[in-house]
């Protein structure tokens, strides 16, 4: 379906592109792109030469037919039919596709495939989102140092991308809802499949680009707040984490307090950044690796290596759908290749090397970022000898009614170990995204410990 602003948001805004170009590295010209050969996110529109990748025509701006508000989302791809599989016999024949992490999972597992389906550019987002990108294109900058973005509390910052590290803030700074509500699970599965699942309840309060808080209500070096609470096993229940998350974390660094219901007290949490464990993740994830990456960017140096055609993780309604339980899902070394989807997307690929004298587990990163929603899809991991250690990958579908791409499932491999971590486990859950009506005190010390104590 075409998306019916997009004529309209590119000339309204002409002349306020070309009003500010002298102070940006982005021209009008440029600019004046979005809405017409780009999408309004800084996309191709058209699809490729080999007409394996489509044409973006606006994505699903709106629920489809059987959609129930806070519910599960139906499959609106439900009846296609993969294309082809790719496996550890045939990989090499589509080596030019993949990551040299995907291709060395499927060459460690000779029971993993990757079923490749019709490319679906479903990704879509709301009007509000769109026109803060495009008021962004030629004012928006980096922060000095590189730490941060300024010139905007909202949008895409970079929608047509200069170097590396404009990519990757655009990832942390993409759209990902207002104040909200998700329940999910999340098991570290054993060589041989077994796992114990962890559930945790989270609350969502986003102030960069939160479209429901008035401009003046967003803090102004404020990504969001966020409250995680562990409700089982038993052992770890009744543990919270409050996190207030800077845009620039090297000029305010992230804070974190914790409830231990043991003790039944609040602490200022250790540094819940950089390397740093996942919670309840085994050892399998570092606290940057939570929505493949996130926080600070300083002790790396971003290079831009361009764009790619990578068959990647995408519309994944089958495998985060309540038609399946959670042992349908996860199988031992990998999910279960049966409900898993990929598709061919143009992806921009960065690179990310540790800085000399920075401290960090992974020496190497590679991710590579969706171009219609930029958000990082597939990550490579590379540790201190300079060998591929862990590869993540981010199943997302489109959540219609809001509308937004969201990673909904998260994997995080470790090749040496042949584990992984499967985070956001919701098939059994009977809710999915549940707008809730917050205020600041709800995220603060205080607000923390009368929840945890009732």
């Amino acid at each position: 379906m075409k998306h019916q602003t997009l004529g309209r948001i590119s000339s309204a805004l002409l002349l306020l592109l070309c009003a500010t170009t002298a102070q940006a590295e982005v021209s009008a010209a440029e600019a004046a792109k979005l809405g017409k050969s780009l999408t309004p996110m800084g996309a191709e529109m058209a699809g490729n030469a080999a007409k394996s990748i489509g044409a973006w025509e606006g994505g699903i701006g709106k629920p489809i037919a059987g959609f129930k508000d806070t519910g599960h989302y139906p499959d609106p791809y439900a009846g296609d039919k993969p294309l082809f599989s790719i496996n550890a016999a045939n990989a090499d024949k589509y080596k030019a596709h993949l990551t040299p992490g995907q291709l060395a999972l499927l060459k460690k597992n000779p029971s993993w495939r990757m079923q490749v389906y019709p490319t679906r550019r479903s990704a879509a987002f709301p009007k509000g989102h769109y026109d803060e990108t495009l008021a962004n294109a030629t004012k928006a900058k980096l922060a000095p140092g590189g730490n941060g973005v300024t010139g905007t509390k909202g949008g895409i910052p970079f929608p047509i991308p200069k170097d590396g590290l404009e990519v990757i803030w655009n990832h942390l700074t993409r759209y990902r809802g207002d104040t909200y509500a998700m329940n999910w699970n999340q098991a570290a599965v054993t060589r041989d499949g077994g796992y114990t699942m962890v559930r945790f309840e989270y609350e969502y309060d986003f102030h960069y680009g939160n479209l429901n808080k008035p401009d003046g209500a967003r803090e102004e070096n404020k990504i969001l707040n966020f409250l995680q609470t562990v409700t089982a096993p038993a052992r770890l229940a009744g543990q919270i984490l409050l996190v207030h998350d800077p845009v620039d974390q090297v000029k305010q660094s992230r804070q974190a307090w914790t409830y231990n219901p043991g003790q039944r007290r609040v602490r200022l949490a250790p540094n819940v950044a950089y390397d740093n464990p996942g919670t309840a993740a085994d050892g399998l994830r570092t606290s940057d690796d939570f929505f493949m990456f996130n926080g600070a960017t300083d002790r790396y140096h971003w290079k831009l290596i361009g764009k790619q055609e990578i068959y990647v993780p995408y519309n994944s309604y089958k495998l985060t759908g309540n038609t399946l339980k959670y042992t349908d899902v996860l199988k031992p070394g990998h999910l279960n290749p049966e409900h898993a989807r990929y598709e061919l997307h143009r992806v921009w690929v960065v690179d990310a090397t540790l800085k000399e004298g920075a401290s960090h587990i992974y020496k190497r990163r590679t991710f590579y970022i969706d171009e219609d929603s930029w958000m990082i899809v597939v990550a490579d991991k590379y540790d201190a000898r300079d060998e591929l250690w862990r590869v993540s990958e981010a199943h997302s579908i489109n959540l219609y009614n809001i509308p937004m791409t969201y990673p909904i499932l998260e994997v995080h491999h470790d090749l040496q170990s042949g584990r992984y971590l499967a985070m956001g486990l919701r098939n059994e859950e009977p809710k999915v995204y549940v707008p809730v009506k917050r205020t600041a005190s709800d995220f603060t010390p205080s607000g923390l410990r009368g929840l945890g104590t009732r």
